[in-house]
């Protein structure tokens, strides 16, 4: 099972294409050289290994065709969200086009959030994070019965 914890600083090189971090390479399941990247909800990137990408891909893939926003779900989701591959020295390349649309530029901040990894650049990893401990915890509660 993936599990990545933490937040790493990392650089992409002049090609965009961005190592990952190692305790977060040594998370992907073994011989995973194939990774989903689509852009996210926020103006980040999100980063699955495969084995995650086709839980979340069941989920969309699976809601009825015949409802609008479900269309329009499937195709913003979809249609942006290629496949990269590893090479032999870790990195994978990340299009100009999301590039562009996260605004990295060389320095970024990897934020591992569980079963995925999100790529920000450092201005807009600051602000979306949740600095209120009591903003935090009414979302932990809302969740369920989260203590600390």
């Amino acid at each position: 099972m993936t599990f990545f914890t933490y937040e790493y600083e990392a650089k992409l090189d002049s090609k965009g294409r961005l190592v990952l971090p190692a305790k977060i390479k040594a998370q992907l399941p073994e011989g995973s050289n194939e990774l989903v990247i689509r852009r996210g909800f926020e103006q980040c990137l999100i980063l699955y290994p495969m084995v995650e990408f086709k839980r979340v891909y069941s989920k969309i893939s699976g809601l009825s065709e015949f409802n609008p926003e479900n269309r329009k779900l499937q195709r913003n989701f979809f249609a942006r969200t290629p496949t990269v591959a590893r090479d032999g020295n870790g990195r994978f390349l990340i299009e100009k086009n999301m590039i562009a649309y996260a605004q990295l530029v060389k320095d970024v901040i990897v934020v591992a959030t569980g079963k995925k990894v999100e790529i920000w650049a450092p201005a807009f990893d600051e602000e979306y994070k949740t600095v209120d401990r009591e903003e935090l915890t009414n979302v932990a509660e809302k969740q369920g019965d989260v203590k600390e």
